[in-house]
């Protein structure tokens, strides 16, 4: 009896609670219930630019990647020439304040070659104690290094997978194989892919076997083409179990690019909706306020979020969300590798912490 008093007196308190907030509040056992089910945020200006060269004519600096280590930002990006072609450039600094006027190096002057190259994706990959730098080439592909601070250092493309898994030749349409994302819990690493037609796939191998070995590769969610796009993004929140945030790169009914977003309960689990529409999305120019009161980019595009860590459980810290994004002059047009894309870093102001 005096036990059940006690639940009662705080079930009392939890109503009461409620009657004020209006709401239950939020578990908060682990990292998930810190995540927000709507969220706003502050954009910096355009932070990292193309830097063309007598041998690299670039017009834009796109689909990055980042990761903090040793005190210096580590960014890998995308870059397109005035021809059209697609490679991959990596520049470092110790303070966003100075990204834009950090060299960046052509990673096509190293092993990683010429040819056709995008979307990178870096991270460190624990058990071998080495880096890994995944990226397309119309296959996914992967170079490696044991020093992240030479960028000259990276190996000669390998790839996960060598050809097209039959389930995405049977569903991918007139759409493009495109943007692969790693990530691995204790004992498993998932290959995440989109292709351009409203489909999302996972691969599969073991930690043990990494990087070989991928395969049983299936849909793991699906819409319309243009809502489901490309630029997937998987990660753990930190201080839970198995709580996952996934990323959709979109494309909104004015035509401009915006982020959706799913939780789950283990990378093998189901997708559910968090913020995932246009009216309550993730990340769209909408929710977005901008340093100077003007939208520089109407788009939120292919980006990456700023880890809590640099390893292949692509971990986050839903108290600190930051998001580096491409995006690009609202009245830019013309094709799209001629598309000004610039860098630039979102903060959550809205935090449940």
């Amino acid at each position: 009896m005096r036990i059940r008093t006690r639940l009662s007196a705080a079930a009392a308190a939890v109503a009461a609670l409620v009657a004020v907030l209006g709401t239950a509040p939020a578990a908060t056992a682990d990292g998930q219930g810190r995540l927000t089910s709507t969220f706003q945020w502050s954009s910096t200006g355009p932070l990292i630019a193309p830097q063309p060269d007598a041998t690299h004519p670039v017009v834009s600096v796109k689909d990055p990647s980042v990761v903090r280590y040793k005190g210096r930002w580590h960014v890998f990006a995308t870059t397109a020439d005035t021809s059209g072609g697609w490679s991959l450039v990596q520049t470092s600094f110790d303070d966003w304040s100075k990204a834009g006027a950090a060299h960046q190096t052509p990673l096509d002057t190293t092993a990683i070659g010429k040819g056709y190259r995008a979307a990178p994706q870096a991270f460190y990959f624990a058990p071998q104690k080495t880096w890994y730098l995944v990226y397309q080439t119309g296959l996914p592909s992967y170079s490696t290094t044991k020093n992240i601070d030479d960028p000259t250092s990276w190996s000669a493309p390998k790839n996960f997978q060598d050809s097209m898994p039959q389930v995405i030749k049977d569903n991918i349409g007139n759409g493009y194989w495109v943007d692969f994302w790693t990530v691995c819990d204790e004992e498993k690493c998932y290959l995440f892919s989109s292709d351009d037609n409203g489909h999302l796939y996972r691969s599969e191998t073991t930690v043990k076997d990494f990087p070989n070995g991928f395969g049983n590769t299936k849909i793991v969610l699906q819409d319309s083409k243009f809502s489901l796009f490309e630029a997937s993004n998987v990660y753990k929140i930190k201080g839970t179990a198995d709580q996952y945030l996934l990323l959709v790169e979109a494309i909104g009914s004015d035509g401009r690019r915006y982020f959706r977003s799913w939780t789950a309960h283990g990378l093998d689990g189901r997708w559910t909706p968090l913020a995932d529409t246009e009216a309550n999305p993730f990340a769209r120019s909408s929710n977005v306020t901008f340093a100077d009161g003007t939208a520089w980019s109407k788009d939120i595009s292919h980006g990456e979020m700023v880890r809590d860590g640099i390893d292949q459980t692509m971990e986050i810290d839903p108290c600190r969300l930051q998001f580096l994004y491409q995006g690009l002059d609202p009245a830019a047009s013309g094709a799209y590798s001629q598309l000004p894309y610039r860098l630039g870093l979102l903060t959550q102001t809205n935090s449940n912490c």
